[in-house]
């Protein structure tokens, strides 16, 4: 896939959030071992240039998808969040944030 130019159409950026996942879907996930990072309360605006999934441990978070129609998308303590590569956002975070959270690496190319 060419790098620049086109951006991703829309239809492809969704957020998915699942909420109180299993316990043994988080072992399996590994999401202990993952790195950790946090935020205070505050806008931030981010773009995701790699697929990432997090785990919050605390925290509530707005999230307003760039040129998107509205369409807000909230999670906070205890979702999985599954944030797809290529999205461009501002994230409004009222209550502060802890998660673990991983990229996926990027595609060999062959």
């Amino acid at each position: 896939m060419a790098e620049g130019g086109e951006e991703p159409s829309s239809e492809n950026l969704r957020i998915i959030v699942q909420s109180n996942p299993p316990q043994s879907q988080l072992d399996e996930l590994g999401i202990k071992s993952w790195p950790k990072w946090g935020c205070s309360p505050g806008k931030y605006k981010l773009k995701f240039n790699a697929k990432q999934t997090c785990y919050l441990l605390r925290g509530r978070v707005k999230v307003y998808p760039k040129n998107s129609e509205g369409e807000v998308v909230e999670f906070g303590a205890g979702d999985l969040v599954v944030i797809p590569k290529g999205l461009s956002c501002t994230w409004d975070v009222s209550i502060a944030v802890d998660k673990y959270y991983k990229f996926d690496p990027p595609p060999s190319s062959s």
